[in-house]
């Protein structure tokens, strides 16, 4: 595959993508629990049992992919490493090699424990502890990706910063991308419920995941910009190279997604306050819904462009 003029893996990069993408939803599903909708359904007096339940097959199910994900890019990774094919890699003992002697299989198998401890708390989730445990599980696993990329090569105490702002960015993408998944199957449960109550709860959770979201730009833009500050290093690198443009078209698709937010935080939402059985707030609610799909597709957009970033030569090492 050739992405602005350079080679790419294609089947490197799609595993990364989907890799990211479901890291995403599963720690986005957890944040979106413990800071979207536990504090609004007390807040509206409405049983957590059906809404729990989705959020929890989000979380099974982003977990699941992660780990199917996660073992081919380390059987990808390996047979790259190694010179040698996938199916030669699974035989020679390239894995173990890479597993054994290499960061990014350091990575791997800390990313797989917290894997093993999510699903441990997932499995035994009515307990308090269990629910924070499997939260702080969820950051981990999202934040460990930085120790994957481009950011766990940078050495010193640029490296540090380069860390702290690759973590902090994947885990504000994943609470805001990640967390458009549940928001839209809460909204999607309640068609048939139109009452005081559910009406409250939807502009409630809503409410709440604009200020979720509010915060997790604020970090993107902030980590972002020290992101490409560190690798691409000049205007000169963002222009006159593919790293360069692959990271214009992720800001551009960002905008795009910030836009819809904006109209979501600021014209729709206002709007469920309404009368439950109003026009005005009928007419809102179903354009909430359809912008919540088009910003996960977005999303996922952005998460096709990280596959390929991540395997590009940052401009700083080429100007």
């Amino acid at each position: 595959m050739n992405c602005f003029g350079a080679e790419i893996d294609g089947p490197m990069a799609v595993i990364r993508a989907i890799h990211f993408a479901a890291t995403a939803m599963t720690a986005g599903a957890l944040i979106f629990r413990a800071a979207v909708a536990e504090p609004a359904l007390r807040a509206a007096k409405q049983p957590a049992t059906a809404i729990d339940v989705q959020i929890r097959r989000v979380a099974w199910i982003g977990l699941a992919v992660t780990l199917v994900s996660g073992a081919l890019w380390l059987m990808l990774q390996s047979a790259s490493m190694s010179g040698e094919t996938c199916r030669e890699a699974l035989t020679s003992g390239a894995i173990i090699t890479v597993l054994n002697e290499t960061q990014f299989g350091l990575v791997s198998e800390i990313r797989l424990a917290l894997s093993v401890v999510l699903a441990i708390c997932l499995a035994h989730d009515r307990a308090a502890w269990s629910r924070w445990l499997s939260l702080g599980a969820g950051l981990c696993l999202v934040a460990g990706l930085a120790w994957s990329g481009h950011a766990g090569s940078t050495t010193g105490d640029l490296g540090t910063l380069h860390l702290t702002a690759d973590a902090l960015h994947l885990c504000a993408a994943a609470a805001w991308v990640g967390g458009l998944v549940p928001l839209a199957l809460l909204l999607a449960s309640g068609r048939s419920d139109r009452g005081a109550a559910r009406a409250q709860l939807e502009h409630d959770a809503v409410r709440r995941f604009s200020l979720l979201g509010i915060a997790s730009v604020a970090t993107l833009i902030a980590s972002g910009g020290i992101n490409a500050w560190i690798l691409v290093g000049s205007f000169r690198g963002l222009i006159m190279t593919g790293y360069g443009w692959l990271l214009l078209s992720k800001l551009c698709v960002f905008v795009v997604m910030v836009a819809f937010a904006t109209v979501n935080r600021f014209h729709l939402t206002p709007q469920l306050a309404l009368a439950p059985q109003s026009a005005a707030r009928g007419t809102s609610f179903e354009q909430l819904k359809r912008n919540t799909i088009i910003e996960i597709v977005l999303g996922v957009a952005i998460y096709g462009i990280v596959g390929v970033l991540g395997m590009q030569h940052p401009p700083v090492h080429l100007m």
